[in-house]
């Protein structure tokens, strides 16, 4: 199955088979939220497990599909070879850290909105807080697919595919993440689904931004795939990890990160 859609999306334009790849990323985030159809509420314990399990696919993408092979395709030797990825990463991270402080949002389990003052409702925080969650995933999917384009490599369809498909196995629980809550506050499971849903709309915008980004500046490819990296580490550091600790279910949660990373790293190295 993944050699057919790797050997479709081969045939077609890269910019246009990152945007395909990142409508599944959405569409398994779509399938998250629609449980809110079946269910009001869902046990804290799996919650947190599931958020636990986000947060090891991302850590693991990280490293195996964005870092090593931004470490790989730079050029020089020792400290020199690692200056791209190290800058990216930084830049990466210092771009949510200054989304997160402008941007008005609210956590899964926090009280307090961040971001600046803003009169928005809590539900409509909350779905900020997982859009801003989500660009950086798009940016990962669109930059590998931009570097195959640019002719990288070190990039490759096969790699863009599997990375694809660990973020979207990893936003199955985000949907869920969103539309319970909003269940919660009372608003209906239709209006629950579509802002579940909606919080990744970003990823396909994000996805064709990268793609083309890269393509046409094909020397900022190792700087992009660092930055996507610092970026889903940021997140992961800031709001994931911390979201699993508000219970009493860390040890739950912690599994579920180290079953994650398993699963991604696992994905990336025998599909990849």
């Amino acid at each position: 199955m993944i050699d057919q859609v790797v050997s479709y999306l081969e045939s077609i334009d890269p910019v246009l088979a990152a945007f395909y790849a990142s409508l599944f990323t959405w569409g398994l985030t779509a399938l998250g939220a629609s449980i809110v159809f079946f269910f009001k509420e869902m046990n804290r314990m799996v919650l947190d497990g599931m958020l636990g399990f986000t947060g090891g696919v991302m850590v693991a993408a990280s490293y195996w599909s964005l870092l090593a092979p931004a470490i790989e395709m730079s050029t020089g030797e020792g400290f020199v070879k690692v200056i791209p990825a190290a800058v990216g990463f930084l830049l990466g991270a210092a771009f949510l850290f200054g989304l997160d402080k402008i941007l008005p949002h609210l956590h899964i389990n926090f009280k307090e909105a961040e971001g600046v003052k803003s009169p928005l409702q809590r539900t409509t925080l909350l779905v900020l807080a997982i859009t801003l969650h989500n660009i950086p995933e798009g940016l990962a999917v669109g930059v590998l697919f931009g570097g195959v384009a640019a002719g990288v490599p070190e990039a490759s369809i096969a790699g863009a595919v599997i990375l694809a498909l660990g973020i979207g196995i990893q936003n199955f629980p985000e949907g869920i993440a969103v539309s319970m809550p909003l269940r919660r506050m009372g608003m209906t499971r239709q209006k629950s689904f579509f802002y579940g849903q909606l919080s990744a709309i970003v990823e396909p915008m994000a996805a064709v931004v990268g793609a083309i980004a890269v393509s046409f500046f094909t020397p900022i490819l190792p700087y992009a795939l660092a930055f996507a990296a610092g970026a889903m580490i940021f997140v992961v550091v800031e709001e994931v990890i911390p979201e699993t600790q508000q219970d009493k279910n860390t040890d739950i949660a912690t599994m579920g990160f180290i079953g994650g990373f398993i699963v991604m790293m696992s994905l990336d190295v025998a599909l990849g």
